[in-house]
């Protein structure tokens, strides 16, 4: 791997942040391995940000909702998934062979109707980062991040996503294995899986991510809630102030905000002083 550090020390962030949201789901199939590789194309883009599920056995697969989402799913015959069957696919409770017949790639998703189609399945976690890895060393590319949310929460334990602890081992046993740990963030609104990272594997990096609570919450009780200070604070870009991004990072926290999706607000983000940007269109952080 291009200017690999040891196994345990993580690499140096970059300046800025430029992260492709779930691939860059403006223009490709969300969190599918054409998405990345399509980022990986644009040499300014320094992290790949991704969701991970787990299935009923036990395979970690890219995948932001918890059950297959009607927006843009097809079923294995070809038929479009409705928002009235969307229960009868909760991705947990489904094995990764069963998984991997729908297609995520070739309906026309309403919010993003540029992106580019093509059939194209749900895909393994292990064979996302085997396929960045090829790429980048083929292409002689710069190394990039892996910014990897996992999609849990108290109220989906054992029904949605595993309970935390099991959560992380699965995903570190897997980071651990590719060699990519000193590249990897870990970013999660579930306070419990930061924590069960903050405890057993504090080498590696932790973002916090924060949605509408930005309203009513000042920087400290966020913190407060999570009960320590992360790498990363990963607020909505709607609830962000200049006082909030100097505040952060002088307690040494970079602020990374999710998901500005025009030039205009990516502009006024940059001019605030935040460290990074997570957006849905790739292209508008290389202007």
């Amino acid at each position: 791997m291009k200017g690999q550090p040891s196994k345990k020390e993580p690499a140096a962030l970059p300046t800025f942040d430029t992260e492709s949201h779930r691939g860059g789901r403006g223009v490709m199939p969300e969190n599918t391995i054409p998405a990345m590789l399509y980022s990986l194309s644009l040499d300014g883009i320094t992290t790949l940000e991704m969701d991970v599920r787990v299935t009923a056995d036990g395979k970690l697969v890219l995948g932001h909702d918890n059950y297959l989402n009607p927006w843009f799913t097809r079923k294995p015959n070809g038929d479009d998934l409705t928002k009235e069957e969307k229960e009868r696919y909760p991705v947990m409770q489904m094995t990764y062979a069963e998984l991997k017949q729908f297609d995520v790639g070739s309906k026309v998703h309403h919010l993003f109707p540029k992106q580019h189609k093509m059939e194209v399945s749900i895909p393994l976690l292990e064979d996302v980062i085997d396929s960045v890895q090829h790429f980048i060393e083929k292409q002689e590319r710069e190394q990039v991040f892996y910014n990897i949310e996992t999609k849990s929460s108290e109220k989906g334990d054992h029904q949605y996503n595993p309970v935390p602890e099991e959560f992380v081992k699965l995903l570190m046993e897997i980071v651990e294995k590719k060699g990519i740990t000193p590249y990897v963030i870990v970013q999660s609104a579930d306070v419990r899986t930061l924590r069960v990272l903050k405890e057993k594997y504090p080498h590696v990096r932790t973002s916090y991510l924060v949605g509408a609570r930005r309203k009513d919450f000042t920087v400290e009780e966020d913190l407060e809630v999570l009960g320590f200070r992360p790498d990363i604070y990963s607020p909505n870009f709607k609830y962000i102030t200049p006082e909030d991004v100097e505040k952060c990072q002088k307690m040494g926290m970079k602020v990374v905000v999710w998901t500005p999706n025009t030039k205009k607000e990516i502009e006024e983000l940059k001019a605030m002083g935040v460290d990074g940007i997570i957006t849905d269109y790739p292209e508008l952080l290389l202007d």
